[in-house]
């Protein structure tokens, strides 16, 4: 997938071109020669965004999870209540 390069200035003063460049492949816009940002088409950006797993499933427990030996001691201090002047 080709790529494509423009300063935030370039981008700014043209919109077309970059829009018509994005049809081809992602576009760099840089500013101050460091990118931070990219142009996607929607089609791109979602096919992308479909790969992602939903928070339901990164918060689902892993198979297997319950077999992890996992125990935490139990304390003996007792907690006490905190001051305030």
């Amino acid at each position: 997938m080709p790529t494509k390069q423009l300063t935030s200035r370039e981008f700014n003063r043209n919109t077309g071109n970059a829009k018509t460049a994005a049809n081809n492949g992602p576009v760099y816009i840089t500013d101050r020669g460091k990118p931070s940002y990219v142009l996607l088409t929607f089609a791109d950006y979602q096919r992308l965004a479909a790969n992602r797993p939903s928070i339901i499933e990164l918060l689902a427990e892993p198979s297997g999870a319950e077999e992890i030996g996992f125990h935490t001691p139990a304390s003996s201090e007792i907690a006490t209540p905190a001051e305030f002047d």
